[in-house]
């Protein structure tokens, strides 16, 4: 069934690519390669493991000149793991310049891909066509074992203002592989926030997730979030409405304090 829905999904976008395709001038249509010369031409470019930007860089211009003749060479690349993984990139990428939204279903499906790249492009390629339908697959892709796709995919979400989930970034917060154990021995070997937990609480302010206040508040008073207490303090002003002092550090604790002591009480 899966090899079914596969060729299907192929058999679509080829159909496309020969709609884009189409010529306007036969005349000049004419002294262009065929489509099968076209795909045969390509496969073998995208075959070599190009070390140098340039190259990849005229590769790509090739590709765009082809147009919807070189879908069919696009998939193959990105289907088979016998091209280095620079072409199956580009690949992803110029399929969904080339094709566009319909390329959405094919492409999407990529986020499940076993190499981590492919998902990464895949995440990207959604995000540079606007793509906010594919939620679901952003909400998984939060859960990927690959920390640089968890990485892309808040910031598809954060990007396309999926605000509607943000429960599940803020579900991100619970997840030990999104943090870092320090290197020292005793006291300092404690886990921290990576760069990766920042973005995590900039977002929640950015969405403005009520329902992270309370913990949030809970967390600006401990010290062990110091290292993300800029972040912490970001989104709290964002969720709350209110402006923390200038000043230390300490202030602005105190502040938060006296917040917190408040939403107890109430």
């Amino acid at each position: 069934m899966k090899v079914i829905t596969t060729l299907a999904s192929c058999f679509f976008l080829i159909n496309i690519a020969i709609a884009i395709a189409k010529p306007k001038n036969l005349k000049n249509h004419n002294s262009l390669p065929s489509g099968p010369e076209v795909t045969k031409s390509l496969l073998k470019k995208f075959s070599k493991n190009y070390k140098n930007n340039a190259d990849l860089k005229k590769l790509k211009n090739e590709v765009l000149k082809f147009s919807g003749k070189a879908v069919p060479a696009l998939i193959g690349v990105m289907k088979s793991k016998k091209y280095p993984d620079k072409s199956r990139w580009l690949a992803t990428f110029l399929l969904g310049r080339i094709v566009g939204q319909k390329s959405v279903p094919f492409i999407a499906k990529f986020t499940k891909h076993p190499n981590w790249i492919m998902r990464m492009a895949s995440l990207k390629t959604l995000l540079a066509l606007n793509e906010k339908k594919y939620a679901g697959v952003y909400v998984d892709s939060l859960k990927d074992d690959s920390f640089i796709v968890r990485t892309q995919a808040l910031n598809n979400i954060r990007k396309l203002k999926l605000t509607n989930l943000s429960p599940h970034v803020w579900a991100m917060l619970y997840d030990k592989r999104n943090y870092y154990e320090g290197n020292k021995k005793g006291k300092d070997n404690k886990t921290k926030g990576t760069n990766l937990i920042k973005t995590v609480i900039k977002t929640i302010g950015d969405f403005k997730f009520a329902k992270a206040k309370v913990p949030l508040l809970k967390m600006i008073n401990k010290d062990k979030y110091d290292n993300i207490f800029a972040e912490l303090d970001y989104s709290l002003q964002s969720i709350t409405g209110k402006q923390s002092p200038r000043g230390p550090k300490k202030i602005k604790k105190h502040f938060w304090h006296r917040i917190a002591l408040s939403e107890v009480t109430i």
